[in-house]
C-alpha cells in the first residue's frame, strides 16, 4: 500500500521559516515526479512546487519563488519544501503528491498524503 506522510508543519509569524517533509512507503518513487500542493479555506488546491524524478528541474508558483525551495532524495524516499520568508497568505494545508511520470503536469498526480497544516501569523 502505498503511502505518502507529512511533517513539519505547524504555526509561524510572519517573516519565519518552516520545513515540510514527505516519506513515501510501499513503494520507491525515484523515478517519479513530485510535488506539493496547498489548499486555503474556501479556495482551490493549488501547486506550490514541482521536482522531477532526478531533482534537475523544478518548477514554483509565482507567489512562493525566491522563498521556497523543493529538493528530494531518492535515497530516503522522501521530498522537502523548505519555506523562508512565510506569509500569512500562506496559510492553507499542504499536500504532498506523486506521479507515475518522471515529469508531470499538474494534473498528473495519482499518489496523495493527507496534508500537514501550517498557519503563519501576523
Amino acid at each position: 500500500q502505498v503511502q505518502l506522510v507529512e511533517s513539519g508543519g505547524g504555526l509561524v509569524q510572519a517573516g519565519g521559516s518552516l520545513r515540510l517533509s514527505c516519506a513515501a512507503s510501499g513503494r520507491t518513487f525515484s523515478s517519479n515526479a513530485m510535488g506539493w500542493f496547498r489548499q486555503a479555506p474556501g479556495k482551490e488546491r493549488e501547486v506550490v512546487a514541482r521536482i522531477s524524478w532526478n531533482g534537475d528541474s523544478t518548477s514554483y508558483a509565482d507567489s512562493v519563488k525566491g522563498r521556497f525551495t523543493i529538493s528530494r532524495d531518492n535515497a530516503k524516499n522522501t521530498v522537502s519544501l523548505q519555506m523562508n520568508s512565510l506569509k500569512p497568505e500562506d496559510t492553507a494545508v499542504y499536500y504532498c503528491a506523486a506521479s507515475r511520470q518522471p515529469w508531470a503536469g499538474l494534473n498528473e498526480y495519482h499518489y496523495w498524503g493527507q496534508g500537514t497544516q501550517v498557519t503563519v501569523s501576523s
